[in-house]
């Protein structure tokens, strides 16, 4: 694959995954949708472009790869991602929600056998210092609530991800996955029925993110990474954060407080310390 082709490929993932947010935050404090109901046309429009996907590729026999407990996990990182924008800015919650992901594979991995380097080790206390710094009390911490909320949305995308390292068609599988999650995000919306609202705008937003930000920003990202190293595939993620963030000021007129500032370059700082080859 050529290398612009590759890196117009991933600038554009990243730009998706960054979407996310914005669109979900824009949705949730400008229009009248609930995050149930966000959610729930976020997934079914995320698993139709994955659908489309897998089949234009000529994977019929694969669109139910992927299993019950990752979807399962899938849908727990849609839901708690929903109700976490409430309350969270986008930029906030993009790097609360990286922050928990790198963490949870981290760790992942650790108990998996694998063994950090004293400079990983530091990396490691160093994102865990910054996730603090951002959600300690204080004049300008985010919302107890929502804070905890988007960590656990991170911890699951952390723990989905690592159930899909073995997988040999990560698209087919998400794809399957996606459809599968349609079930619980149905069963939420039930059961979250006395609150619901629906609005025009709000589901625009909500099929942008499923079938763009989501659907197809995942289709491109695969296509990326055929060119990418793992490293290099696990670094360039450092960079949504803070397009969230800076999208979140531009677009949303949400504030640049220092606390986010500085517990930004601690988390993005301490991961990128832990991706760094180790020298042999």
């Amino acid at each position: 694959m050529p290398p612009v082709r590759i890196l117009v490929l991933t600038v554009l993932a990243m730009l998706a995954f960054a979407a996310n947010s914005l669109l979900c935050r824009l949705a949730l404090r400008e229009t009248a949708i609930d995050p149930a109901t966000f959610t729930g046309y976020r997934v079914i429009s995320g698993a139709l472009v994955l659908y489309v996907f897998v089949r234009l590729r000529g994977d019929r026999a694969r669109l139910w790869d992927g299993g019950w407990a990752s979807a399962l996990a899938l849908f727990v990182y849609a839901a708690a991602f929903s109700l976490a924008y409430v309350s969270l800015s986008a930029g906030t919650g993009a790097l609360l929600l990286f922050g928990a992901v790198q963490v949870t594979m981290l760790v992942g991995g650790w108990r998996a056998g694998e063994r950090p380097s004293p400079l990983q080790a530091l990396g490691l206390l160093l994102a865990f210092a910054g996730l603090l710094v951002l959600v300690l009390p204080g004049v300008s911490a985010p919302p107890w609530t929502g804070s905890a909320l988007m960590l656990l949305a991170g911890i699951a995308w952390g723990l989905y991800s690592l159930r899909g390292r073995g997988v040999k068609d990560a698209a087919a599988a998400t794809a399957g996955n996606f459809a599968r999650a349609i079930v619980f995000a149905l069963i939420f919306s039930g059961a979250m029925a006395g609150s619901a609202h629906w609005d025009a705008r709000g589901a625009l937003y909500a099929v942008a993110s499923g079938a763009i930000a989501s659907g197809l920003g995942y289709a491109i990202w695969y296509t990326a990474l055929r060119g990418l190293r793992a490293s290099s595939a696990a670094s360039v993620q450092l960079s949504v954060p803070v397009l969230a963030a800076i999208g979140g000021v531009l677009f949303l007129g949400e504030s640049l407080t220092l606390r986010l500032v500085v517990a930004t370059l601690t988390i993005l700082g301490g991961i990128a310390l832990v991706l760094r080859p180790v020298r042999a």
